[in-house]
This record gives C-alpha cells, structure tokens and sequence, in this order.
C-alpha cells in the first residue's frame, strides 16, 4: 500500500463494515477438523496426577491434576542428565566422594576415591537409575549436591516450569526449609512433562540426551581400570510403542511408582508424564497409564493449517498528510496495517496439533488513530490465534507506510496552490 491514502466517507463507512461482518464470521467459527468422533476424555487413569503434552508447542492435550504438586522419584534424573550433558563434558574425569559412595539402592556400589568419565556416569543414571552416580554427576558440575540443586531450579525456571522444587540430583524423598517454608523435593505433572520436552525438543544437547536413554546396554571401567560395570536400560516403553523416544522411570516410598516418556509418529511427538502412579505391588500401572495417553494422542490429534486471512486493518492518521500531487488540508488519511512475519510470496500457514473437540479461535487488535507523523514499521496491533482459550500464536502488526504531518511548510504550499489555481 501507498503512504498516506485518503478515503471518502462513503467509501470508509464500506469498508469498516465489510471488516466488522469478516472478523465476526472469522472469530466465532470453530477450525473444522475431519475425523472421527473424538473419543471419551475420561481416560480413567491409574496416576493421580497425569499429562499429555504436545512436544511441539508445549501445549497440554490431557490432564489430571496436571498442577497439583508431588513427589518425583527418579524422573529427576533428566534433570540431572541436561545439565551434565549442557554444562559438563563427556570426557570430565569426576571422583566418588564418601557420600556418594554412601547413597542407598539402587546404586551402581561404587567406591570413595573411584574416578568415572563423566559420559559412563550418565550412562548409569539413566538406563540404572543409580543414585550414587546422580551425587558424583552433581558435586562435579555444581561443587557439591547444594550447588548442583540451585542449577536445577534456576533451569527449572529457565524453562517455565512454576511448581518445582529440586533437593536432590537423584529423586530420593527430601525436604528443607525456605524462606521459612517447609518444601518438599516435588514437581507436577505438567512440570515433569516440560522438562522432558526442553531434553528431546529444546536443549543444544538433545541429541545426546536422546543417545543415552535410548541405549540398551552400556559397559564400562573405572578410570583407574581395576573394577568394570554394566548397565541395562530398563524402560520397558522403548520396546513397547512403535516410535518410542526416551523416558524415565521412579519409585520412592513417597512418590510412589512415577514415569516420563516420549514418542513420535511422523511430525507429531507427545510427551506422557505420570505421578504418584500405584505403589507395590503395582509396577505395570504406569505402562498402561502410559499406552493409554499416547493412544489417546495419536487417535484424536492431528496438525491442522490454521492460519486465516483478517480483515485488512486501516488506522486513521490525524494531522497526516496526504499523498499526491495536490495539497489538501482536510483530506482525511489513513494507513494500513499489515503482518509483520509474513514475507511477501511467503505461504501464510500456521499448523497446529487438535482434536476434533478443540476451538480455534482469532481475537485482532489494533489502535483505532495515530497522530502524525507515523513510520512505517511501528507496531500497531496484534492478531492471537487461541485453542481452548489459549493463546498459542501471536503476529504483530505493523504499519505498512509512513505518513507526514501536516506541519506549516505544508499548510504554506497549500496555499501557494491554492493561489497559483485561483490566478
């Protein structure tokens, strides 16, 4: 568009009323979506509390008690393994110390003085879930388990996660006080799932990440090579699901039996996390929950193009100048507002993963006037895509145009016009 259009009333009072009908036809209507009918949302689960995340956006498909805060066990442990894997390297040399040679079962039955490569003792944690090889991890990359403890809840936050609280590297049943408060070592479902979506999705090292929980069997020595161990990866949900990803599994007295898992088909990837999920003798309760919600997923989740054109937006500039080879004072100006992220020829899409049950809809936003002079390039508005009510997308609006004000250099050549015609 041109800077500085001016519009008759006639013409103005057709355009905001084709806009008005546009935007309300474009807001009410629900994205449609051709599949079967989605089934029961009552998946009865066995975990009191329970996720299904879209790995892609974030976005929580499923969810019981998703926010209410509990125990974690060892699904801990991808926390720990990020951060090693981020702030460490593979090839560290890291020493037992007596209180990791300390930690209870299960644990890898190292020795004080025993020195590992940092990549073995990731190993370790995650097929074995070893506690002894969480605390030599911790106190080799944060100085000791208090420091590594700080990291994990500065990262926690880093990634958005709002009700976690990290003691301990390894996931044991742990509380202390702080600021006053007794907290407890706990995270929630929702949290646990945007964990494992920041390891498989998000992390420079994801790839790693991915590397060592999908391992099957691992062997190794000690640096000083006189004891050697193996391990064996005990997630059973690698062999369980065609396009299974990674996971974790935990137990504790307090948290009960827990898991985290991730599987892709195609271009979609879910992320299961479970919590407080039976205790003994219920081990397999968190492999049905599981299959279950990846299921669910996979039958009633696909990705949609969602992207809309809105009304073309027009934002009156007071005091503009007009455009064009006369001057006319009381011209009234306008102009256009356009997508700031779209490229001209660039395909306009924006996919989604939804159900047949979720409602799209688009809320735009912009100043109705601007006082001249305006640039083009300054932002005016928005457009929010939202699913169920949450925003998920948004584009900035931007003007298309600049626009001059109508100061007094203008007004002379108006009337120097304005006496050039009338001569």
């Amino acid at each position: 568009m041109k800077k500085g259009k001016s519009k008759t009333a006639k013409q103005k009072r057709i355009r905001k009323w084709l806009a008005a009908v546009l935007l309300a036809v474009l807001m009410t209507g629900v994205v449609p979506y051709d599949a079967a009918q989605a089934e029961e949302t009552n998946l009865d689960l066995y975990a009191r509390g329970a996720v299904l995340m879209d790995a892609d956006s974030g976005r929580v498909l499923y969810g019981k008690e998703e926010d209410t805060v509990l125990p974690m066990a060892s699904t801990t442990k991808i926390m720990t393994c990020i951060l090693a894997l981020e702030r460490g390297n593979l090839e560290d040399e890291a020493e037992a110390s007596a209180y990791a040679a300390s930690q209870p079962q299960v644990h890898l039955g190292m020795r004080k003085g025993e020195r590992f490569y940092l990549k073995d003792l990731l190993y370790s944690l995650m097929l074995e879930s070893h506690n002894d090889s969480a605390v030599v991890i911790a106190e080799h990359i944060g100085g000791s388990v208090e420091g590594f403890a700080k990291l994990m809840n500065e990262k926690a936050k880093e990634i958005g996660c709002t009700d976690t609280h990290f003691i301990t590297p390894n996931g044991l049943d742990a509380e202390e006080v702080v600021d006053g408060i007794q907290v407890r070592h706990s995270t929630t479902a929702k949290d646990l799932a945007r964990i494992m979506r920041y390891c498989i999705m998000i992390s420079p090292q994801k790839e790693m990440f991915l590397e060592i929980t999908r391992t099957a069997n691992y062997g190794f020595a000690n640096r000083q090579g006189n004891r050697s161990y193996s391990c064996t990866n005990h997630n059973a949900f690698l062999s369980m699901m065609d396009g299974a990803l990674s996971g974790k599994t935990g137990f504790t007295g307090g948290a009960g039996y827990c898991y985290v898992g991730a599987l892709r088909r195609g271009e979609r990837t879910f992320v299961v996390a479970l919590l407080a999920c039976g205790w003994p003798n219920h081990r397999t309760y968190k492999w049905i929950d599981t299959r279950k919600l990846m299921e669910y997923g996979i039958k009633n989740y696909a990705y949609q193009n969602i992207y809309r054109e809105v009304p073309q937006v027009v934002i009156k500039v007071n005091e503009g100048a007009p455009e064009g080879e006369r001057y006319d004072p009381y011209a009234e100006v306008t102009v256009e507002a356009e997508i700031k992220e779209m490229e001209k020829g660039q395909e306009e899409e924006l996919n989604v993963l939804l159900s047949a049950e979720d409602e799209v809809k688009i809320d735009v936003f912009y100043v109705e006037e601007l006082e001249a002079p305006v640039s083009k390039g300054t932002k005016a508005g928005g457009i929010v895509y939202k699913v169920n009510g949450e925003a998920i997308k948004e584009y900035e609006l931007i003007l298309s145009g600049d626009v001059a004000r109508k100061d007094l250099p203008y007004m002379g050549k108006y009337i120097l016009q304005e006496f050039l015609l009338a001569g």
